[in-house]
């Protein structure tokens, strides 16, 4: 762990020129004081910097079988979902200020001991810093849509992630992915399937949203809109 608050929006700090999918493009936010007083005082305790350094992802959250939550936001859902499976670690990776320093209010104010907080690319966590098999799952929650086509290559679930992620969890552990966005979630069913260390635990389509997942923040926006949620979840043969 990192004694330091993490640096605004750092990229891959592991290989700064190397180009290749991220799981984030860099945007301005105002943190607030409550935000900013977190990071502060509790980044020692629960923060994990993204800097290439080997981890063990279980003697991180003290022997407990850990999921991998990637773009946390501000970290709602991801407080709730430690609260209702306390059995579970959860590794929540956001690179935005605002949201970490959130999150790391909540995990204070619930009582979370379940919770650690990483603040950076989550690619170079996956590729550099934790073991093959050694998730129980990976979540996806309402990635960045990237709508137009000329930035569809920004999307974050492409072959070569989706390659990636899948040998870093356990067998049978699981990849879940949700969004609203309907051509986004068809390319994600594709590039899933494709993979074969995975299996649709769907059948050949989507999956019903699991209980446990709360309703996000983007989700109710969606909904009003008129979106569909798709949920897609795939277990590691």
């Amino acid at each position: 762990m990192s004694a330091h608050p993490p640096s605004p929006d750092a990229a891959d700090p592991a290989h700064p020129h190397h180009r290749q999918v991220h799981s984030f493009h860099a945007r301005s936010g105002r943190i607030t004081q409550l935000q900013a007083g977190a990071l502060r005082r509790l980044w020692p305790r629960y923060g994990v910097e993204i800097d290439g350094t080997p981890l063990d992802p279980a003697a991180l959250l003290d022997g407990r079988p850990v999921v991998v939550e990637i773009g946390s936001g501000m970290g709602d859902a991801t407080a709730r979902m430690a609260a209702d499976d306390p059995s579970t670690g959860l590794l929540a990776v956001e690179v935005h200020r605002p949201g970490l320093g959130s999150l790391l209010h909540r995990i204070e104010a619930d009582g979370l001991a379940n919770v650690r907080v990483a603040a950076g690319d989550a690619v170079v966590l996956l590729r550099d810093m934790l073991p093959e098999g050694s998730l129980a799952g990976l979540r996806i929650f309402f990635p960045d849509p990237w709508p137009k086509k000329r930035h569809h290559k920004r999307r974050l679930v492409q072959p070569e992630f989706v390659r990636l992620a899948a040998s870093r969890l356990a067998p049978g552990g699981v990849l879940h992915c949700a969004t609203d966005w309907e051509p986004y979630a068809e390319q994600m069913l594709a590039v899933l399937s494709a993979e074969p260390l995975l299996a649709n635990t769907g059948g050949e389509g989507w999956s019903e949203r699991p209980e446990w997942r709360p309703v996000t923040k983007f989700e109710r926006q969606g909904m009003q809109k008129g979106h569909v949620i798709r949920d897609l979840l795939f277990a590691r043969h």
